[in-house]
């Protein structure tokens, strides 16, 4: 680590003592000694092996089903983002033999509920954004789907492209002195030095949360339904001017946690954002699960690997990666682990890099090699470990 970023983290950790234990103290008074959740949406025990499900087809079906796949997280549109929506998806992957676990990248009439700036930022349309969330959740509670992802990041996922890896592959880069390093999410794309126009100060990033999470605790509670928040991708400590102070160390999600104060709001682990961070996370991945997995505060597992951490990662197929995938398959077994764990940002192989040429013409549907790669690798090392421990 450079001199820089010790010296940048050393601040962090001292702003989170600081500014944010008068936060925790407010906080605690009025929360879980005024509140009592109803119960959670119930969902079995046990590590539950899925994956992104996309379009409820007969064909998406039955390639799944051949994978051996029963629970599925989906996206939402604006057309299908009410509770009648969320339940017709429900009924239709539920009547193809499949349970659904989470609809995730919220959207509302506004658009795009996940990584809001305005949210992050308390830009001009915060108030509106946090409704439209509320709702968002609501619906998901009437829906009895038990579980959303949340990410809180202003100012997008940043890449610097698609590489071509030394297997062959194709996959997302993420080199952040390459002069094609930029955000995106939901059609913008933000840029240095300032994707803003200022510097934001990390006080102003915790109020932000901690004015969000606190409407969005009760309304999560009254639906009974699980919030998981997604790391900071990447988990550098400022980008373009904005601090990424919260969701971007171990540190940071267990403040968050504090604060939120709440069995419905914890963690969705991307191991692909952890690994990027490194030592920058102040915990390994090994760690991070058997802490927040014994709290019961680890929900949703996203399972990928990279090349190396910060400055420069390239994501990687499991087995191609600097981590040991078995060991976070193993921490998530010996924890209880009762979530969903997926692929995720899948290399794409199969074909030529840079093309997916149809194989016969009129080809409308080509199932995913890549996703059965990652599947039976995940099978695999859930295997391994359930033979390891004695288990059949």
């Amino acid at each position: 680590m450079s001199a820089r970023q010790a010296s940048s983290r050393t601040n962090r950790r001292e702003f989170v003592q600081t500014a944010v234990g008068g936060a925790l103290a407010a906080a605690a008074a009025g929360t879980s000694a005024a509140r009592t959740a109803k119960p959670m949406i119930p969902i079995p025990p046990g590590i539950k092996i899925g994956t992104s499900g996309g379009q409820p087809t007969e064909e998406n079906m039955a390639y799944l089903k051949q994978l051996g796949v029963t629970w599925v997280s989906l996206g939402a549109t604006p057309e299908t983002a009410t509770a009648e929506g969320f339940l017709k998806i429900r009924q239709q992957w539920e009547a193809g033999g499949f349970r659904v676990y989470n609809i995730g990248s919220g959207v509302g009439p506004s658009g795009s509920l996940h990584n809001m700036p305005e949210v992050t930022l308390n830009l001009p349309g915060r108030d509106q954004k946090i409704e439209e969330y509320l709702n968002y959740i609501r619906y998901l509670g009437k829906a009895g789907i038990p579980y959303t992802t949340y990410a809180h990041m202003g100012n997008g996922i940043w890449s610097s492209g698609r590489t071509v890896t030394a297997r062959g592959y194709e996959a997302r880069d993420g080199n952040s002195n390459s002069p094609n390093w930029r955000g995106s999410w939901a059609g913008k794309t933000y840029e240095g030095p300032l994707s803003h126009g200022r510097v934001f100060s990390e006080q102003e990033i915790w109020d932000n949360y901690i004015y969000f999470i606190k409407k969005v605790v009760p309304v999560a509670e009254e639906a009974g339904v699980r919030i998981g928040i997604h790391p900071d991708d990447p988990p550098m400590p400022m980008l373009a001017g904005v601090p990424r102070c919260i969701f971007s160390s171990f540190e940071g999600y267990k403040k968050a946690l504090e604060i939120a104060d709440s069995p419905n709001v914890g963690m969705c682990l991307c191991v692909g954002c952890w690994l990027e961070g490194g030592p920058l996370m102040g915990k390994d991945v090994v760690e991070t699960i058997k802490y927040f997995g014994g709290l019961k505060k680890l929900f949703k597992v996203h399972f990928r690997n990279v090349t190396a951490p910060l400055p420069h990662f390239t994501e990687t197929l499991m087995d191609d990666g600097y981590y040991d995938m078995y060991k976070v398959m193993e921490a998530l077994y010996d924890v209880g682990f009762d979530g969903i764990v997926i692929p995720d940002h899948i290399p794409s192989i199969g074909y030529a890099p840079g093309k997916t040429p149809p194989r016969f013409p009129g080809e409308t549907y080509r199932p995913n090699p890549g996703l059965a790669y990652s599947i039976a690798y995940m099978r695999a090392l859930y295997n391994a470990v359930r033979s390891s421990r004695g288990r059949a």
